[in-house]
């Protein structure tokens, strides 16, 4: 991912931490792609981490966008 496209995409998902797990910006950044895609509940039991796709993210921003 191009520096260009990464910074607006840590800023939404620093958002979306802080305004629905509570963390401040350290902890978000502090965390890993695993903790957080856990945390957000992108994960299933017993399930390894696949990262966070671009459809994953779209329906995360649209479901908090009102907040």
């Amino acid at each position: 991912m191009s520096e260009a496209r990464f910074a607006p995409a840590a800023l939404t998902l620093c958002a979306l931490a802080a305004r629905s797990l509570h963390w401040r910006p350290h902890e978000f950044w502090a965390a890993t792609p695993a903790e957080l895609a856990a945390a957000l509940g992108l994960l299933t039991p017993g399930a390894a981490p696949s990262g966070l796709d671009r459809e994953t993210l779209q329906r995360l921003m649209e479901h908090d966008h009102d907040r």
